[in-house]
């Protein structure tokens, strides 16, 4: 007993230095990255982080982690390109995606304590260069900031895509009307305002003109000089292109095999849902800005009304920009981003000064974010994103067979479902990365990498008839 106590608190010490001391908490982080879900039955798997880049074919990651309301530690890993000598450092800069949003968010909420638009007004109030088209879903309900900022206003277009080094980039009115050379479709609701969420990067692009218009100042000099540089984002800029004198620093864009994207990176003209360039020490700075909002200590630039109408949540946990999760002092921020080679997420506690922010220059970089966040969250003791167990149902060839197929997304987005093994192999269009379905009851399979179920949809004759994962649903070809 008493060589048990004195082993106890000859560790003691050891134990204290290892919760305070930072370099302790990188090394633990940076050995002990989790993968999504752990098989019931197989032994549990931790790996370093240079190993599950190696995995996921990303040439470089930046991660910087806030506790106790400060930065406490920023890292690069890996280089810029994957035959680039230029190392990451915690001020190269990524593409940080749709992250862009939730920052964005602050230049029209500033403009709403100003006065000078109203959360609840028709946008087509302020907007002067353009205007949202009206048509039958907007007779009763109008599309308005808040609509805008929540992803309720009913309007079109997910996302975009970007144009490559060449391509001629359109305007901002030539996006909003789908008109070439914009690569994406027209700007309009195609349902009621306000009746359900839906994901709208078209949403986000009425609000930078709408930014514009209410200002008549060019959209990303109003972010710099309102936004950025008053929280003291120092390495960020909304610029589209990047301006030449920021390209030594920037990191280049990789597909999921480790390939370059054409011309290094894409240009986001959509700058308000895609264009921000930063680091995550910035986001961070972001995250710091706003839980100082909400307590006024410091106060803001917004104020604290303002800014606990941003953490409430809408439709879909979504608040007047970020994704929103968690009660009370456990309450959380966040977003995820994915440009062409770039991914990154962050969250933060609106109440207790932490959070993380992670940018990766490659289209693996998603699940590896995650298991980065797995990590910090165990380490610092968030219990945040903790590992999922899941028991593999043992199907037959045969039974497997029927879930075989083409199942379309939209347009020229599908994915074709094949038995490999005793699994299912999804191999989307876009990607030339397969994602390994398990199968975890009749007609509900998981992935080790993508977040949520994957649910086999049957038809009143029982025949499969499509796929449905996060909101999002696939519809089999017969």
């Amino acid at each position: 007993m008493k060589k048990l106590l004195f082993l106890l608190l000859w560790l003691l010490p050891w134990w204290v230095a290892a919760q305070s001391d930072p370099a302790q908490r990188i090394d633990q982080v940076e050995r002990n990255l989790l993968p999504r879900v752990k098989i019931a039955g197989e032994p549990a798997n931790s790996y370093t982080i240079q190993e599950r880049m190696a995995h996921y074919q990303v040439p470089g990651v930046s991660i910087a982690v806030l506790n106790n309301g400060k930065i406490e530690w920023a890292k690069g890993y890996g280089y810029t390109g994957q035959d680039s000598l230029r190392r990451i450092t915690p001020k190269t800069l990524f593409q940080a995606a749709s992250i862009s949003k939730p920052v964005a968010a602050l230049a029209a909420l500033i403009l709403v304590d100003e006065g000078k638009i109203s959360l609840d007004q028709d946008v087509n109030t302020y907007l002067k260069t353009w205007k949202v088209p009206e048509n039958a879903f907007t007779e009763k309900e109008k599309v308005t900031l808040r609509r805008l900022l929540t992803h309720t206003a009913g309007l079109t277009v997910h996302g975009f895509r970007g144009y490559a080094l060449g391509e001629k980039i359109p305007t901002s009115r030539q996006v909003l009307n789908g008109e070439p050379p914009a690569n994406s479709a027209k700007i309009f609701p195609d349902t009621f305002p306000g009746a359900i969420w839906r994901y709208s990067g078209g949403g986000y692009t009425v609000m930078q003109q709408l930014v514009a218009d209410a200002t008549g100042i060019p959209f990303p000099e109003f972010m710099e000089t309102r936004v950025l540089k008053k929280i003291g984002m120092k390495n960020s800029a909304y610029y589209q292109p990047l301006p030449f004198l920021l390209r030594s620093r920037a990191s280049l864009g990789h597909r999921s095999d480790g390939k370059k994207v054409t011309g290094d990176w894409h240009t986001y003209p959509e700058m308000a849902a895609a264009g921000l360039w930063t680091t995550p020490s910035d986001l961070l700075k972001y995250a710091v800005a706003v839980q100082n909002m909400v307590s006024e200590n410091p106060k803001g630039m917004l104020s604290k009304e303002t800014a606990e109408k941003m953490l409430s949540k809408d439709k879909s946990n979504w608040g007047l920009g970020p994704s929103l999760s968690g009660e009370g002092e456990n309450l959380l921020f966040s977003h995820g981003g994915s440009n062409e080679g770039f991914k990154c997420a962050f969250f933060a506690f609106a109440y207790k000064g932490q959070g993380v922010a992670v940018m990766t220059n490659g289209d693996g970089g998603s699940a590896l974010v995650e298991e980065i966040f797995r990590g910090v969250s165990q380490v610092y003791g968030w219990n945040t994103h903790l590992q999922e167990e899941k028991t593999v149902l043992t199907l037959s060839s045969d039974s497997l067979s029927v879930y075989e197929g083409r199942y379309r997304l939209n347009g020229d987005r599908y994915a074709d479902v094949k038995v490999e093994g005793k699994l299912l192999a999804l191999q989307p269009s876009w990607d030339p990365e397969k994602v390994l379905l398990y199968p975890e009851k009749k007609d509900l399979f998981f992935s080790m990498t993508i977040p949520g179920p994957f649910i086999f949809l049957r038809d009143t004759n029982n025949r499969i008839m499509g796929i449905f994962n996060r909101g999002t649903q696939f519809k089999k070809e017969l």
